[in-house]
């Protein structure tokens, strides 16, 4: 998920909405049970799950997606070559049948019948021309990275090379996609199930550019297509009867509001007019969580993701790797966790989540406030200042990013007796600013949109990356991360991997300060709904029981 998270939350095995990678908008994530309330008034109707998303989905385009909350959206009017199933492992879906050469460089898709949402057959030069939109440098994905993989896609990408049929995909029929690889790539049938691979129909988006953004244009190939969109306030998905797979498809309609308060949000749960609150759409009320706890109503799930701050390095003080680790050292992780969040989140004194961890004990002390006040010092006099300038500390409108701004506003002050200035935005504007290096301090999360490192490392590669709001580059960095890449020992790999993230915090352009986890109550009546390690949600096989 970049995924920047909006809860979080945008992808490893759990939901961010950062992401998006794909990267989150949220804070925090639980996994809960149930509440009675709700399950007294499911109905024995129509299959209709009620959900709340927290905020608007900023697109419904598979080829700009960046986010963990357009992502579940997304999963369900999309269906890619392969998808994530309950074992947690990818399986064919759109392709029917998966060839791939012995060196690991060439994939053939044969591809089964399968139509979109409008009745046109999907067809392999769909695939062809999606994957190559996305990487057209016109296009300006900020997921374009993730295409990389592909032979040229980079190159392309960055306009080293004009020809787009130059790049590794190519439809050789209606049926039969080809794909050539930069180089062996174990995860890339993982990649094929993210997002950002997904199809689009050629047809619909090139007779009108805004076709994502409106249900009467919206066309997908998913379990569900768009019924209704009204823009901040609500989205109705309906089953997708022209669906390869609609059989297995149990719910006949998805309600989502668009509530960004967390108390009405679980007051309406209470109420029996939401089916589920929380991750990872959402997020629960901290005021509410010692009492969900308590209750047992609420599940606590560990998600491959990283809560952090993010440094503007163009910007001072923060042009300064000394004062970025003294503000990233003064922050009381373990306090944030236990009076704020208080969802059993680890603290993060490294940047690569739990399960695919590379250096355990972390790369620092949490909350070491001499070493904090000591770099700070120093830092102030590399940069030949006796005061530091004001500091703005931004965040996406959520209760729980306020309050851990909040918290840590405070550790701040009490630490270097600075007043931070704290400023609010709605989701898809802060996106938009962060991404334009308007920001000098700013939350993030990143779940993992495959269960590998290089996911989260590769994002700060390039100064200009799609996802590097930070602006930062290091050489040596770039050079360990396309030395692990060639790689082909497993722990030699995770040895370069491991010098690349030494790097990353030893300069720290981001302050990480939990890794997620999702938490949510839910009505004991639905079934089926697919949350993966990596944040990921799936309603294909959700059902009202």
């Amino acid at each position: 998920m970049k995924k920047n998270l909006f809860v979080l939350v945008s992808s490893v095995l759990v939901l961010g909405a950062a992401l998006a990678g794909c990267g989150g908008n949220a804070a925090t994530s639980t996994n809960s049970s149930a509440s009675q309330g709700t399950a007294d008034k499911a109905s024995s109707g129509p299959q209709v799950l009620r959900l709340n998303l927290h905020s608007e989905p900023p697109t419904a385009d598979p080829g700009i997606a960046e986010d963990s909350t357009s992502g579940a959206v997304l999963r369900a009017t999309f269906d890619g070559l392969t998808r994530t199933t309950e074992d947690g492992k990818q399986h064919e879906s759109v392709a029917e049948k998966i060839n791939v050469s012995d060196d690991m460089l060439t994939y053939t898709f044969t591809l089964r019948d399968s139509k979109w949402s409008n009745g046109d057959p999907v067809t392999a030069h769909d695939f062809e021309f999606a994957w190559k939109r996305a990487l057209d440098p016109k296009t300006a994905s900020n997921y374009a990275y993730q295409l990389y993989y592909i032979k040229n896609g980079e190159k392309y990408n960055k306009g080293e090379i004009k020809d787009a049929n130059e790049v590794g995909v190519k439809a050789l029929d209606d049926k039969t996609l080809q794909v050539t690889l930069e180089r062996p790539t174990p995860f890339f049938l993982e990649l094929t199930a993210f997002y950002t691979y997904y199809p689009v129909n050629q047809k619909v988006v090139e007779a009108d550019p805004k076709w994502a953004t409106e249900a009467k244009t919206h066309v997908g190939n998913g379990p569900f297509k768009m019924q209704d969109w009204q823009h901040k306030n609500k989205m109705v998905l309906v089953k997708n009867d022209n669906y390869w797979d609609k059989d297995a498809v149990k719910l006949d309609k998805i309600e989502f509001s668009m509530i960004e308060d967390e108390n009405t949000e679980l007051s309406m749960f209470d109420n029996g007019d939401l089916d589920w609150a929380g991750a990872p759409l959402s997020q629960l009320p901290t005021d509410a969580m010692q009492a969900l706890k308590d209750s047992g109503k609420m599940t606590i799930q560990p998600i491959a993701g990283t809560y952090m701050y993010k440094f503007q390095t163009d910007l001072p003080p923060f042009n300064n790797a000394k004062i970025r680790k003294a503000f990233s050292y003064a922050i009381d992780r373990q306090a944030i966790i236990d009076n704020v969040t208080q969802g059993n989140q680890d603290p993060a004194t490294g940047y690569i989540p739990t399960s695919m961890i590379i250096k355990k004990d972390g790369y620092f002390k949490d909350h070491d406030l001499d070493t904090a006040k000591k770099l700070l010092a120093e830092g102030m006099k590399e940069l030949g200042i006796s005061k530091l300038p004001p500091i703005t500390l931004s965040f996406n409108t959520s209760d729980a990013h306020k309050k851990i701004a909040e918290a840590i506003q405070d550790q701040w002050k009490k630490a270097f007796n600075v007043d931070v200035k704290l400023e609010n935005k709605e989701w898809k504007v802060y996106l938009e600013d962060q991404h334009q290096g308007k920001l000098q301090v700013s939350r993030s999360g990143w779940l993992g949109d495959f269960n590998d490192p290089i996911n989260f490392l590769e994002m700060f590669r390039d100064k200009n990356g799609g996802n590097n709001d930070t602006h930062w580059e290091n050489a040596q960095y770039k050079e360990l991360l396309n030395k692990s890449a060639l790689e082909k020992d497993p722990e030699k790999r995770k040895e370069i991997l491991g010098q690349a993230e030494q790097i990353l915090m030893d300069e720290m352009p981001i302050a990480p300060i939990y890794f997620y986890t999702n938490s949510y109550v839910k009505n004991d009546k639905v079934k089926g709904v697919l949350m993966d390690g990596l944040g990921f949600v799936d309603y294909k096989w959700a059902s009202i029981q």
